[in-house]
């Protein structure tokens, strides 16, 4: 509701200010300029370098309770009863353990991947507003579900943007 009120006044401004000027307007699929840039093709492969170390960590960790178990079937019968609850107790502890470290790199994870995004769209948001004053945007859009309906395809800067931030960040990296 409060993109179509947003996307009303947006439209009134333009058709008051149309007898100013020319009026220039873009969109941007933001999300696919972060994931498609260089920065976020970079982010995205430092992520997936996370999952995979965590996953290692994880699957061993799930290996030993497995073997734990196995061990515990195998034993069951000939162990003492404080035995069998003790090494029930270093079970269940070692399944609280796996259970705490798979939600901690969830959040891991998604606290890093928040962080690659917030950090890329800031410069991405910095780099829109140059490229609107330099070329004469009266309005940049973002393209959001439910937000944008239908515009030709010439007003679609995306690749622009990509290009353009591709070039910026590797002219900073020298």
């Amino acid at each position: 509701m409060k993109r179509i009120i947003l996307l009303f006044v947006a439209l009134s401004f333009f058709s008051f200010s149309a007898h100013a000027g020319e009026i220039k307007i873009g969109y941007v699929d933001f999300k696919k300029a972060v994931s498609e840039s260089d920065q976020g093709k970079e982010a995205l492969s430092a992520l997936e370098k996370m999952v995979n170390e965590k996953k290692e960590v994880i699957d061993a960790k799930g290996n030993e309770i497995k073997k734990l178990d196995e061990e515990l079937a195998k034993q069951a019968s000939v162990l003492t009863p404080e035995s069998l609850k003790k090494k029930q107790s270093e079970r269940e502890k070692m399944i609280r353990d796996y259970q705490r470290m798979v939600k901690d790199s969830e959040e891991d994870l998604q606290k890093k991947e928040i962080e690659y995004i917030q950090k890329i769209s800031i410069e991405l948001r910095d780099l829109l507003e140059k490229l609107g004053d330099k070329e004469g945007y009266t309005a940049i859009f973002e393209v959001v579900e439910g937000g944008i309906l239908y515009m030709p395809k010439g007003f679609d800067l995306t690749d622009k943007v990509i290009k353009s931030f591709n070039e910026t960040t590797a002219a900073a990296k020298k």
